[in-house]
């Protein structure tokens, strides 16, 4: 017999050591993501373990004991809708069990929360595998791709065009460094004016010093700069297992032809290949759009995320992406504000768009 809980505060290292083990586990199921969204947005986590009754009735501390598990935050917003989310602004969540039977009880137990706490759907972010009859939103494609062992056969396998944008970087001197808190201010200055520019509201900074605090030398910033000292590009990085996952990224519009995104990733790539990682996660992006562009143009080939909802009390999975039109003159409203105004706004209504 299954018995599932929710998950307490002195089994963190049985959690990660389970996410670690398992196939499918992600760097935004480790117990650190629950951290920062705790303290940087202040929702309300539902982790959920799986264990088979004697383990649970013996108290039983060994990793084994563990079955399965499933991160969730409730997510309640005025403006947009009331959700249960695996997981909030991260790529990838979901159930992780060692048999679907396993999983199926999970679900179960995520549904009776979604209803018990009158939300309004259950998201599960699957990397992989899913619920046959659950609706299924084909919004985002990932995109991962090898690292290779050596410098040379990682250049010849992006294609020429950003090969070349790469060499015209290398020849506009921009130059690059690897840092920690010390370049957040210069990272969230470039970022937010990316953001501002797309017409997105920004997370507030508190965000990355509760992320380079909570995972430490699990990541990184590298900022890109001009030879003037100028920072006009910038990546906030994971490091999971054998993947580099650049994950919040943003570069000053008026230095584009410079090619610094390509520049940057290239430092990246380098990086990864020169301390023994493997694969090169470039995270999600929504289908035909410049991200989503740019990313193919590196010679990564998009994987559909299947996105699965349980929906309560409403008839349609919620669209409350930015690619929804309803929303196009509230962005072109937005872009049009004073970058202040959108640094100050912008964390108090970004942490409701999980």
């Amino acid at each position: 017999m299954v018995t599932v809980r929710l998950f307490q505060n002195n089994e963190k290292i049985l959690w990660d050591s389970y996410v670690l083990n398992h196939p499918h586990g992600t760097f935004f199921h480790l117990i650190g993501w629950k951290n920062v969204i705790e303290n940087t947005f202040h929702h309300k986590s539902h982790y959920l373990i799986a264990q088979n009754a004697d383990a649970t009735s013996n108290n039983s501390s060994e990793t084994n004991s563990i079955i399965g598990i499933l991160p969730l935050f409730s997510v309640k917003s005025i403006l947009f809708c009331k959700s249960l989310v695996s997981l909030p602004f991260a790529a990838y969540g979901g159930i992780l069990a060692d048999t679907q039977e396993i999983a199926e009880q999970l679900l179960n137990k995520a549904k009776e929360i979604t209803r018990t706490e009158g939300l309004e759907y259950l998201e599960l972010r699957n990397r992989d595998g899913g619920f046959g009859d659950l609706p299924t939103k084909a919004l985002y494609v990932a995109f991962k791709k090898k690292i290779f062992g050596d410098l040379k056969s990682n250049m010849e396998a992006i294609p020429r065009k950003s090969r070349r944008m790469v060499r015209e970087g290398e020849k506009a001197n921009l130059t690059y460094e690897f840092g920690h808190q010390e370049l957040i201010p210069a990272f969230y200055d470039i970022f937010a004016r990316s953001y501002n520019r797309l017409g997105s509201p920004v997370f507030s900074v508190r965000l990355f010093k509760n992320l380079l605090e909570e995972f430490n030398e699990k990541s990184n910033i590298l900022l890109v700069k001009i030879k003037e000292g100028k920072s006009i590009a910038a990546v906030f990085s994971f490091f999971y297992k054998d993947e580099v996952i650049p994950y919040y990224a943003g570069s000053l519009f008026e230095f584009r032809e410079l090619a610094p995104n390509d520049y940057m990733y290239w430092q990246l790539m380098k990086y990864g290949c020169e301390n023994g990682y493997k694969f090169f996660d470039f995270g999600r992006s929504k289908v035909d759009t410049g991200s989503y562009d740019f990313k193919r143009h590196w010679g990564f080939e998009p994987v559909p995320l299947p996105y699965q909802y349980f929906l309560n009390g409403i008839k349609e999975i919620p669209n409350i992406s930015p690619a929804n039109p309803k929303y196009q003159k509230k962005i072109e409203m937005w872009r049009k504000l004073p970058f202040w105004v959108t640094k100050t706004i912008g964390p108090r209504i970004v942490k409701y768009i999980p």
